[in-house]
């Protein structure tokens, strides 16, 4: 019968702070969402030291030491998810959700805002939506893809100009037009 795995001593704030090196040591990260691992590892554990547990403290020192950068990050993720086709709102949306300051999150979005069109253009290319398509798309589903486009958080405006275009069409017009 095999073993249950032993359980884990409780952490204690040497123990934290060895927590937080090796996440950073491992993952690219923002201080909020290495503060929310530390909290759930900390729930998962238990604390066993003399003073309360301090996550937030650990994040900003590990900031402090160049371990963590926000700012860095967030410009990273954002030119991956545009990459990826992803729109302004849907990155905005992710930055906030991965700690980073609202104010820093919106300017980002602001820069990705002005590739709207190359964003929303390279969505429809890994979609296979409008100029992309191997046949023309019919009511129902250009409905559906349109709501693909709003939920990957591009404008409506740029969506319903690309699915309009024909199959093989070239949209390089709409970088001369810019924000459709």
């Amino acid at each position: 019968m095999p073993q249950s795995p032993r359980a884990k001593p409780p952490l204690d704030t040497a123990s934290l702070e060895g927590l937080a090196l090796r996440y950073v040591e491992r993952f690219a990260t923002s201080r909020g969402k290495l503060a929310a691992y530390l909290d759930r590892k900390v729930r998962e554990r238990g604390w066993g030291g003399e003073a309360a547990p301090d996550p937030a403290g650990i994040a900003e020192r590990m900031a402090e030491r160049g371990y963590v950068d926000d700012r860095m990050f967030a410009e990273a993720r954002m030119r991956s998810m545009a990459r990826k086709g992803l729109g302004p709102r849907r990155v905005g949306m992710a930055l906030r959700h991965d700690g980073i300051a609202a104010e820093d999150a919106e300017e980002l979005a602001e820069a990705i805002a002005a590739d709207a069109v190359a964003s929303a253009i390279a969505f429809s290319r890994r979609r296979r939506f409008g100029p992309y398509a191997k046949e023309p798309a019919d009511r129902e589903l250009q409905r559906k893809q349109l709501s693909a486009f709003l939920r990957a958080g591009h404008a409506p405006q740029i969506a319903l100009r690309i699915l309009d275009m024909a199959p093989g069409e070239d949209p390089a017009w709409l970088f001369e037009v810019g924000q459709a």
